[in-house]
């Protein structure tokens, strides 16, 4: 039986006159785009072009809505209560979900980002409500979580199409939770040293953590961050990777 994988990379976060990514160079080469709605970052122009981009290079498109925090890039967190956030999904996904329409292409999925990601990842409760406002959009998106956490286990009880996620840029705590930025190790630089990891996820199903411990999870779609200044060279070498070990990239929803 061969190997699928989805690859996917949050995408679409310049705002104003600020440029951040290489996202035209990236949507070619990626199969799912997790495109921001405006909240951590990103505007409805950026939001416009980018689905606009998705369409032509026939990627999958996501939304990635976040915390209401242009200045902390939705990585700070935020104590809200379940009905607010249930909220604040569904308006950066609606608003997501109108320049698909206009483009005359479906939404694929939908990805929390950041803060709101981490925290979602074993806040049930939290999970639940990002669940409930995407299968309330529409009950066809898949929603991506951390690989088997609170957020894939309540999309599951809802009813919604799951994609257990993992990353290619990024290290694991011994509890599967990935490493928080303010570590020095939170972050992988080193393309070939990502690739080995992810081939590992992929053939083995198993995640190494920083302290050694092997972690067993279940992969259906790999992260690349489109903010790293390494990501375009990263995507480049993962999918080169992939394609030598005769991987299948495809999006999830395929």
């Amino acid at each position: 039986m061969s190997l699928k994988v989805d690859l996917n990379s949050d995408l679409g976060e310049s705002f104003g006159a600020y440029k951040i990514g290489e996202d035209e160079k990236v949507l070619e080469l990626i199969t799912s785009a997790n495109i921001a709605c405006g909240y951590h970052a990103g505007d409805h122009n950026v939001m416009a072009k980018t689905v606009a981009i998705a369409k032509k290079s026939g990627t999958a498109i996501g939304a990635h809505p976040g915390f209401p925090d242009l200045a902390g890039f939705g990585r700070r967190k935020m104590q809200l209560d379940a009905e607010e956030i249930h909220k604040l999904v569904i308006y950066q996904v609606g608003a997501l979900y109108g320049f698909c329409r206009a483009e005359e292409i479906s939404m694929q999925h939908v990805k929390p980002h950041g803060a709101l990601f981490n925290m979602a990842s074993s806040d049930f409760e939290m999970a639940q409500a990002i669940a409930e406002a995407v299968y309330d959009i529409d009950p066809g998106l898949i929603l991506f979580g951390l690989s088997e956490s609170e957020l894939i286990k309540a999309g599951e009880k809802i009813g919604l199409k799951t994609a257990n996620e993992v990353f290619a840029d990024r290290t694991y705590q011994p509890d599967g939770t990935l490493t928080p930025r303010s570590f020095p190790d939170a972050v992988i630089h080193n393309a070939e040293e990502a690739s080995e990891n992810v081939l590992q996820m992929i053939k083995n199903h198993q995640i190494r953590a920083v302290d050694g411990t092997v972690l067993n999870k279940k992969v259906d779609t790999i992260c690349v961050h489109g903010d790293n200044p390494e990501s375009l060279l990263f995507v480049q070498q993962l999918r080169s990777v992939l394609e030598d070990n005769k991987i299948i990239i495809e999006a999830v929803g395929n």
